[in-house]
């Protein structure tokens, strides 16, 4: 294949890699298995234009390298341009990457990538803006709106800062009303956080999905909570218990509507890690098998056991 990356130069592992050796090593790796590469290490503030410029070049495919927010843009100008996508995870989770059962060492993906298989993955989209791994109101929201209010220049302090944050959430934690339609299964609740992820959550403390080929969206509503119900969904989430806490519902579908009756000033939601403006109305859809991606084997769809009223185990 003719390909180009591009690699977030800002952004986590990359920040102290040198990146002349790394694209010598990628350009070299790649070379070796029949590929024609070039390799480009741009600014963070450049990176989406540089992914557009690749969209509009006539290669076969995209490599991005950096972190969720690198890997979530270069995603969906793949999915819309029609692109091959590889992934070198240089952020803090690297969800996706996680998902899709790549090494996380930058170096060691380069391999897996040069020698790996193209497979069509889904993706899911909020009022058209594409994500790969959740779309969440609420708790989240204010979590990341708390952290981005905090300074930090590393790995380790955006840890630091996301378990403030975390903490902050706990001690205020948000409450409002959605109106849901999941394919005719309704419902008005109050709630303290939707989530709603790109195919279900896997039982991994981080939240991500086992496999996307499972052509599906997970939807998740936690209840009005309190501080200690807060605490509890926390335990729970770490103990890979999600579903079990008693304030989840939890349900799948391939398009949902979410209505939130309620007017409220600057509300916000995330998508793939960014906080971002919110509408009253969010239509999501599962895009299946939309994706093109460049993994170690093509996955298995999770085993999938859905009961009454949408409830869904594993």
């Amino acid at each position: 294949m003719k390909l180009i990356a591009i690699f977030n130069r800002d952004g986590g592992t990359f920040k102290t890699t040198d990146m002349d050796a790394y694209c010598d090593h990628a350009s070299r790796i790649f070379a070796e298995e029949g590929h024609d590469i070039e390799c480009r290490v741009v600014a963070g503030d450049d990176v989406v234009h540089a992914m557009e410029e690749v969209a509009e070049s006539g290669v076969d495919g995209l490599i991005a390298g950096g972190g969720d927010g690198t890997i979530s843009a270069a995603a969906g100008i793949a999915w819309k341009s029609g692109l091959v996508l590889g992934i070198v995870p240089a952020g803090t989770m690297n969800l996706f990457a996680r998902t899709l059962k790549l090494p996380l060492d930058i170096w060691q993906v380069i391999d897996v990538l040069a020698r790996g298989e193209v497979e069509d993955v889904d993706i899911a989209s909020a009022n058209g803006h594409s994500f790969v791994h959740q779309f969440s109101a609420g708790l989240h929201a204010r979590m990341v709106r708390y952290r981005n209010q905090m300074s930090y220049a590393s790995r380790l302090g955006k840890m630091r800062a996301n378990a403030r944050a975390a903490l902050g959430v706990m001690f205020n934690p948000p409450v409002f009303e959605v109106e849901f339609n999941a394919e005719g299964r309704r419902g008005l609740r109050k709630v303290s956080a939707i989530s709603v992820s790109n195919n279900e959550f896997g039982q991994d403390a981080l939240l991500y999905a086992d496999s996307v080929t499972g052509g599906h969206l997970g939807f998740y509503i936690a209840d009005a909570l309190t501080p200690a119900g807060v605490a509890k969904l926390t335990i729970d989430i770490l103990r890979g218990k999600l579903k079990e806490n008693e304030a989840v519902t939890a349900m799948t579908a391939t398009e949902l509507e979410l209505h939130f009756p309620r007017r409220r000033h600057d509300v916000r939601c995330v998508i793939d890690g960014e906080l971002l403006p919110m509408a009253r109305d969010v239509k999501l859809r599962i895009h299946a098998g939309e994706l093109k991606v460049l993994v170690r084997q093509p996955q298995q769809p999770a085993l999938q056991v859905q009961g009454q009223d949408g409830m869904v185990s594993q």
